[in-house]
């Protein structure tokens, strides 16, 4: 049994870890730097230590740092949330060589599966179906051009250690590939200290359908169900949904399957999520694994009962898991919208500032995950997620019904924020009708009107 769990991360992944400690007698420890001293993280842990100035490559990225401060205050394990070092190897092998427990993978798994280019290799040999692309890491334009001609445009170019949204590019052809690319690799260097990439060919207007796993030391591993993940921005999540509208229950059952048997296929361990893409005629390819909670894992709690929180912690402990393939039975349907604080009218600029005044919304299957109070200063050096509206209702259209009246009757105040968009997104007939892809928001903005109001855009 974990006496005492440090929580390398920060915001409103940081409050729920130490909600689940709580829950289960152990004690936590927040982690913060200097422009988070008055998180609502750093206020609610039972132990604190500042480990850094505000950018995160001098805090919530600094390993040593980290590691010292575990070791400082007794922690057994560290739980990485997502994000920062959630799916960094050297970081887990740090935490194995100090004698701490990583509440994740294995090193090698991650390097197997936490690198995108090497996960894709493995899953072609597992005879998984996987978007045509580069075999090998890529390293330099040069190199890059290459592949592209071989893969043919457009195509995608990804950060190995990538996710988030973050390291992702579009090259629709040879003259723009060079740009795309410089850009795509300068933003994962900075994101993840790592500037190896790949490519993939660009499927036009695919929904984005990923199915959550679970997986104890003893050999079992569990699907959880499916999520849709389409509604994006820059290729961040902004809506997500389980069970997904895209596919029927034979494709959902083939990618249940698929998703168990890649999970297996690197001996994997505690929470990972693999993420899909669905083409219009409706052929599935594995895209990649994240190997680490996801942001929107409080979907798949909400139609299966299941804390996966906890389970990342007990599974940690060399426990099995609490729950069998049986038992996963999706009651209803659940939705998640991300609230940030960003202008949509300006490119979804972010938008730092004092919270002057919040009030969140409540009620039976209605749930906000945040670290949000009156007079926070939501800072500029990190995402602009500030928090996650999540609800529950026995159809699509209740649960549609339920996160509109939530979205309603949320205010924050002082800061700009995405709430009136992600209202007019429920209200939006192609989303109502199940049939929103990753393009969508990117049609939205092009024929919005501006207003500000809960119209129709």
């Amino acid at each position: 049994m974990f006496q005492k769990i440090l929580i390398a991360n920060r915001g409103e992944i940081a409050v729920r870890i130490i909600r689940a400690c709580r829950n289960m007698g152990i004690r936590s420890v927040a982690i913060y730097s200097k422009e988070d001293e008055g998180s609502l993280h750093v206020q609610l842990a039972d132990q604190r230590i500042c480990i850094g100035e505000g950018p995160a490559k001098s805090s919530y990225l600094n390993m040593n740092s980290i590691i010292t401060a575990a070791l400082n205050i007794g922690a057994d394990a560290i739980h990485p949330g997502f994000g920062f070092l959630s799916e960094n190897s050297a970081f887990v092998r740090k935490c194995q060589e100090n004698g701490i427990a990583f509440i994740g993978p294995e090193a090698d798994v991650i390097d197997k599966m936490g690198n995108k280019s090497q996960a894709r290799r493995t899953m072609m040999e597992a005879g998984i179906p996987v978007v045509p692309g580069s075999r090998e890491p890529v390293y330099d334009v040069e190199a890059g051009k290459k592949e592209a001609e071989k893969i043919g445009y457009p195509v995608m170019i990804k950060a190995s250690s990538g996710g988030g949204g973050k390291g992702m590019r579009v090259a629709r052809s040879h003259e723009e590939f060079e740009e795309q690319f410089n850009l795509a690799q300068m933003e994962s260097a900075n994101a993840f200290g790592d500037d190896t990439m790949y490519l993939e060919r660009f499927v036009e207007n695919p929904r984005h359908v990923e199915i959550q796993i679970m997986a104890d030391s003893q050999g079992h591993v569990v699907s959880l169900g499916d999520r849709d993940c389409s509604v994006q921005r820059n290729h961040q999540k902004l809506i997500e949904e389980s069970p997904s509208p895209a596919i029927d229950s034979k494709t959902r059952e083939e990618m249940n399957h698929y998703a168990v048997l890649a999970a297996k296929t690197v001996g994997y361990t505690n929470a990972g999520t693999i993420e899909f893409i669905v083409s219009p005629e409706g052929q599935f390819y594995f895209m990649e694994m994240n190997t680490r909670i996801q942001v929107e894992h409080g979907v798949t709690e909400m139609v299966t009962g299941a804390d996966l929180i906890i389970e990342q912690i007990r599974v940690a402990m060399g426990e099995p898991l609490s729950f069998a393939q049986e038992d996963m039975v999706l009651r209803g349907h659940a939705i998640e919208c991300r609230i940030n604080a960003e202008i949509p009218e300006m490119n979804f600029m972010p938008s730092p500032g004092v919270v002057e005044h919040m009030h969140l919304p409540a009620g039976n299957g209605v749930r906000v995950d945040t670290g949000l109070y009156t007079g926070y200063k939501i800072p500029s050096e990190y995402d602009s997620m500030i928090a996650k509206v999540i609800v529950h209702g026995p159809t699509r259209e209740a649960a549609i019904r339920k996160m509109m009246s939530a979205l309603d009757e949320m205010l924050i105040m002082g800061v700009k924020t995405n709430l009136d968009f992600q209202y007019q997104i429920m209200r939006h007939p192609v989303f109502r009708e199940g049939k929103a892809d990753t393009g969508f928001i990117e049609k939205l903005m092009k024929v919005r009107t501006g207003r500000s109001d809960h119209s129709e855009p």
